[in-house]
């Protein structure tokens, strides 16, 4: 197990080597983690892990991994995804352009989730859709839109019970047991990497995503996230975290309307 005094050393080896800083991340989720891995790879001495950290590129990837891993799926929490169809995007419809920012999209599943309820409201080809992680190889997956066949039958029934219509394998080709979702919805869809601790406002939007990502953070990263959010959000855009998270403690809260018995947010000024 590492120690505390290890844990802060290597955060700090962490920021002067590869300039990502998690001195923020919730404590007990980092240290978690750091352990998990620590521990998989039967390091000798905490000295031969922190040399692996800083010298190995492909390791220290690895290690990036480890830490921000999200667990998603397609259409999670469908009732949330109902609320976007109906509440959320039809506001959003008379602008003749909209644009959507997925922050800390993992492996692209709700991504690809999102483009398919644009379609289905006739709005997929005057949007663009931003998704953005702090891991480079997260992202390399999500561009690919490929996923395991097995989990179709999940995601097709979160799909229903989102409000979908159609026949969910119309949106993909079956092959060797992986689902390849069209092509016509990657193409309104730019991967890139972003740091929501260190990185700044890259657009204006009218719909911003963070879902079960800042639960892994401690409340002064809270704080700069949602201030990153709110200087990204046009005014009447739309912020929506996650189940377990919320706006009630922020100082930029007052600024914000609560959509009815979903985590969505309303800007007003």
């Amino acid at each position: 197990m590492v120690t505390d005094a290890q844990l802060d050393l290597l955060i700090q080896e962490i920021a002067d080597y590869h300039g990502y800083d998690f001195s923020d991340y919730s404590r007990a989720s980092f240290k978690r983690r750091i352990d998990r891995i620590y521990q998989l790879d039967r390091f000798a001495d905490f000295t031969a892990f922190l040399s692996r950290v800083r010298t190995d590129p492909e390791y220290f990837k690895r290690l990036i991994e480890e830490i921000t891993v999200n667990v998603t799926e397609m259409f999670r929490d469908p009732g949330f995804y109902r609320a976007l169809r109906q509440q959320i995007l039809p506001q959003l419809a008379p602008k003749p352009f909209i644009r959507i920012w997925h922050a800390g999209c993992s492996t692209g599943e709700e991504v690809y989730s999102m483009a398919i309820v644009l379609e289905e409201l006739n709005l997929l080809q005057k949007s663009l859709i931003y998704a953005t992680d702090l891991s480079t190889d997260v992202l390399l997956s999500a561009r690919k839109g490929v996923f395991p066949l097995r989990t179709m039958k999940q995601y097709s029934e979160n799909y229903l019970a989102s409000g979908g219509a159609n026949d969910f394998s119309q949106y993909y080709i079956a092959n060797y047991g992986y689902a390849k979702f069209s092509d016509r919805l990657s193409q309104k869809m730019v991967f890139s990497q972003h740091n929501l601790v260190s990185d700044r406002s890259f657009n204006e939007f009218d719909l911003i995503l963070c879902r079960n990502v800042m639960i892994y953070f401690d409340q002064a990263l809270q704080d700069r996230a949602i201030a990153l959010f709110d200087a990204s959000l046009a005014r009447l855009g739309y912020l929506a975290l996650g189940s377990k998270e919320t706006l009630k403690f922020s100082a930029l809260g007052k600024r914000y309307e609560q959509i009815p018995g979903e985590k969505i947010w309303k800007k007003l000024t």
